[in-house]
């Protein structure tokens, strides 16, 4: 599918910034619980004598979240890839924004013991199937409205909504910070963003519900029904999604591996460890976080265009090697408790992340046929989560509480992005597919091709061994 038969620029220019807005609601949705949990809910809800448990606890309830991604991104991907992306997105920002407000209503330890934790939990779980569902068809309906030249700029739009979220989340909780006493924001001030985000919802809907549904869609809807017309009878997409595309399953995994693992590092564990572990104040990790997101926020598209000219491969590859490296260049630069060192160290480290995110949205996309896309790309990245992104938190606080340093931490990061690397490497390119066409007609074609070029070489007199 060319440029020339896709959405007018203008066209997609509406779908990017419908996709852009509700997925950065979503993730300030989703980072707001992160930074949260960092800052306060380890206190009002989960209290405990060693300031460490209590945010290791806080961030058990965060994982909880990430383990109902795949869920989500099974059903989402279920109903996505079968009645539409559209209809499924204004669903994940109904579910996500309204878990989030509840969450600000919510009673504390104090108010009803037991009770808080278990609730908070809840809805924990809530924001994390909309979540799962959410990622998927975003990236989705903005790689199938854009052209093939030009997907991984377009389509790196929705990623960027994942630092535009964390900009929002911890900039809101910043402001708070720096105008509110530290009593205050304990007793109330910590509910406003949570409540704020009934009305960007609000706002994003009305966004979202003006876009229109996926030309690619539509068109193997139609191939479908006819199909359906004549008695053939289609398989549940997550189950052809594990039948026949488990490597590109697995592919995914590993390609979000290092970058789940490495963002969630360089955002809501520098957090715990600039306030517990350097007992510095939590403006200075907020502060640095909020400047690092900004230069991401911009930078994520940069890289999803220069993958366009370049290929998907060797921009992440880019990111992944560099995060490597970084992961001991990181903690050594924290330690200076100089804002402006610490700063530094969460920039640099973001703008390798985004090398490895700003692709990885047409990367992925590009990886499964039509009718099984929705389910497949959310597989492969919502079970990416649970493995990578739920523990990420968890597993750097652990090793921090046990061995009081940052290396442990630094290796484990070191690895992560070591298995990115090699998966990419060991992946094939996908820039410039057409997403209307299955992996099984382009491999014909290029068998075809490859017939011709063969039988071409063989009647040549050359190949008869006569002289040129």
């Amino acid at each position: 599918m060319s440029d020339a038969t896709t959405t007018p620029r203008g066209g997609i220019g509406r779908i990017v910034a419908a996709s852009l807005i509700g997925t950065t609601i979503e993730w300030y949705d989703f980072f707001l619980y992160g930074s949260a949990a960092a800052l306060v809910f380890n206190t009002l809800f989960f209290p405990a004598a060693d300031p460490l448990v209590g945010t290791l606890i806080a961030f058990i309830t965060y994982a909880i979240g990430f383990a109902a991604r795949p869920l989500g991104g099974v059903v989402f991907g279920h109903f996505g890839d079968k009645i539409g992306r559209k209809k499924l997105l204004v669903v994940s920002l109904l579910m996500m924004g309204g878990a989030t407000f509840a969450m600000g209503l919510l009673p504390t330890y104090e108010s009803i013991g037991v009770g808080a934790p278990v609730l908070l939990t809840v809805l924990r779980l809530v924001q994390g199937f909309a979540l799962g569902g959410e990622w998927g068809g975003a990236v989705l309906i903005v790689s199938e409205h854009g052209g093939d030249r030009h997907r991984g700029f377009w389509a790196s739009w929705p990623q960027a909504g994942a630092p535009g979220g964390n900009l929002l989340a911890t900039g809101v909780l910043a402001l708070l910070a720096a105008f509110q006493s530290e009593a205050a924001f304990q007793s109330w001030g910590w509910r406003v963003p949570f409540l704020l985000s009934g009305v960007l919802v609000l706002i994003g809907l009305w966004i979202r519900v003006s876009v229109s549904e996926s030309p690619v869609f539509l068109a193997a809807q139609a191939r479908a029904e006819a199909a359906a017309a004549q008695g053939v009878k289609e398989k549940a997409p997550v189950v052809e999604v594990f039948r026949r595309s488990w490597r590109e399953v697995l592919s995914a995994i590993g390609t979000r591996f290092g970058e789940n693992i490495s963002y969630y590092i360089l955002t809501s564990f520098l957090l715990v460890y600039v306030t517990v572990h350097l007992e510095l104040p939590k403006s200075t990790a907020l502060n640095a976080v909020l400047i690092g997101s900004a230069v991401h926020f911009v930078t994520i598209p940069l890289w999803g265009a220069l993958s366009d000219r370049v290929g998907r491969r060797p921009v992440t590859l880019i990111g992944s090697v560099g995060m490597a490296v970084w992961a001991f260049v990181f903690f050594g630069l924290v330690d200076s408790e100089s804002f402006a060192v610490i700063t530094l160290a969460v920039t640099t480290g973001l703008l390798l992340h985004g090398a490895m995110y700003g692709p990885q949205a047409a990367f992925i996309s590009e990886m499964f046929d039509t009718k099984v896309r929705y389910s497949g790309a959310s597989m492969g990245s919502q079970l990416a989560s649970i493995v990578a992104g739920a523990l990420a938190p968890i597993i750097a606080v652990e090793l921090l509480k046990d061995y009081g340093s940052s290396t442990p931490v630094s290796l484990y990061l070191c690895l992560a992005a070591v298995v990115t690397t090699i998966t990419v490497a060991v992946t094939r390119e996908t820039r410039g597919r057409d997403l209307a066409r299955s992996t099984r007609d382009e491999q014909k074609t290029a068998s075809a091709s490859s017939a011709e070029s063969d039988s071409a070489t063989a009647d040549s007199p050359l190949a008869a061994g006569d002289p040129a």
